[in-house]
């Protein structure tokens, strides 16, 4: 792409020819057999379109496996301490639609997909399930054309990056369950999210309020919900577990000066509790959209 191709530019589809393949396949690192890959870029909005043609909805669930497969005996082998708990949030860390969508990105993969009109019309080339399919459908035709080995030498070129950073984001690899977590600690029940959504249909902005015991603890913005909720989460434990941290310090404190622990644990507490109500919460949904609230566990 020259140095002057804009974002737009960057969400235009490349004209599905022999050329637009091959720089595809460079970025790749590996040719394929020509219907193959052009079946990996079929959206099913486009063979809807063109009389029924074949999707790349199989070669999607092959390429999921492989990636899958890939991702795990990695983590397996890297990590040979970790408890199977742990190495499941990990793989949940790589091996997620977002993530996916970002590595697509990445390839600007969205400009070679055939995308139908309607797709095309909601900016299909840039949402994040359709970028996560269409690259795990690609992963798939790299492994039927090339093989097993091939197809993991393009994951692990694509996504080692990915792995070593989650290897260190330890609470950040779920905040809701960690959030979860926390909160059973310190027994002060379970997360609920309120969750409010502004714009149209296919640019839509959610705006969640993480809140424990009927208390706002953090907020945040997201292109989907789940994009929002973790950001709630992740504000909500960054404030509790820091309310946590100064009342451990208050205790140490108290137990090495001789104060009452009872009253340093009041005076944190009345902090914290400060700190909370000063936490901007959500958006009202009478003037900003529909609303919904569920638990954590939810």
């Amino acid at each position: 792409m020259s140095s002057h191709t804009t974002a737009d530019d960057a969400r235009k589809p490349a004209d599905n020819t022999a050329s637009s393949h091959t720089l595809l396949e460079g970025r790749l690192g590996y040719q394929v057999e020509s219907a193959l890959l052009v079946r990996a870029l079929t959206h099913r909005s486009y063979a809807y379109e063109n009389g029924g043609l074949p999707t790349n909805e199989r070669l999607e669930f092959l390429g999921d496996s492989v990636l899958g497969l890939v991702v795990t005996d990695t983590l397996y082998r890297t990590h040979p301490d970790l408890p199977e708990g742990q190495l499941a949030k990990l793989r949940a860390a790589v091996v997620n639609s977002r993530a996916l969508a970002e590595v697509g990105r990445g390839l600007d993969l969205g400009s070679f997909i055939r995308l139908g009109r309607g797709e095309e019309g909601t900016g299909g080339r840039d949402k994040a399930s359709i970028l996560a399919d269409t690259l795990e459908a690609v992963i798939g035709a790299v492994y039927l054309d090339q093989g097993l080995e091939a197809a993991s030498e393009l994951v692990h070129r694509l996504f080692d990056p990915l792995i070593e950073k989650s290897s260190n984001l330890g609470a950040g690899l779920d905040w809701k369950t960690s959030l979860q977590e926390l909160t059973a600690a310190e027994g002060l029940g379970v997360p609920e999210y309120l969750v409010t959504e502004t714009g149209p249909d296919h640019e839509k902005t959610f705006t969640a309020a993480a809140r424990v015991g009927g208390v706002s603890y953090g907020t945040g913005t997201g292109r989907s919900k789940k994009e929002a909720e973790q950001q709630a989460a992740e504000s909500a434990w960054r404030a509790i577990r820091a309310a946590a941290d100064e009342r451990e310090a208050a205790a140490r404190e108290a137990a090495a000066t001789g104060a009452s622990s009872e009253a340093v644990a009041a005076e944190v507490t009345a902090a914290s509790s400060a700190a909370a109500a000063d936490t901007p919460s959500a958006a009202d949904p009478a003037t900003t959209g529909s609303a919904t609230a569920e638990s954590a566990t939810a």
